[in-house]
């Protein structure tokens, strides 16, 4: 009998991302940052070419019928990529 393979790796994968997640205090000067990114997806490079940063935001309100209250999800996200020669 063949195992299936997809449905295995992913649980292995669950399981390891699960496994190096710390729970660590809210940093406000973070918090505050990703409330700056503006909405969309952007990419930015320095003037040298060696750093490129980008930023994504998504954000919805989403409610339940005419009359209930709503929920609010914001995605920020924030990444970088630094280029270094090694000699």
């Amino acid at each position: 009998m063949a195992l299936p393979i997809i449905p295995l790796a992913l649980v292995a994968g669950a399981v390891a991302l699960a496994r190096n997640i710390q729970v660590l205090p809210v940093v406000q000067s973070v918090e505050d940052s990703l409330d700056m990114v503006p909405e969309g997806i952007a990419g930015h490079r320095d003037v040298s070419g060696r750093q490129i940063n980008g930023s994504y935001r998504w954000v919805r309100t989403v409610r339940f019928g005419t009359q209930s209250k709503g929920v609010e999800i914001d995605i920020s996200a924030l990444g970088r990529i630094k280029f270094r020669k090694i000699i």
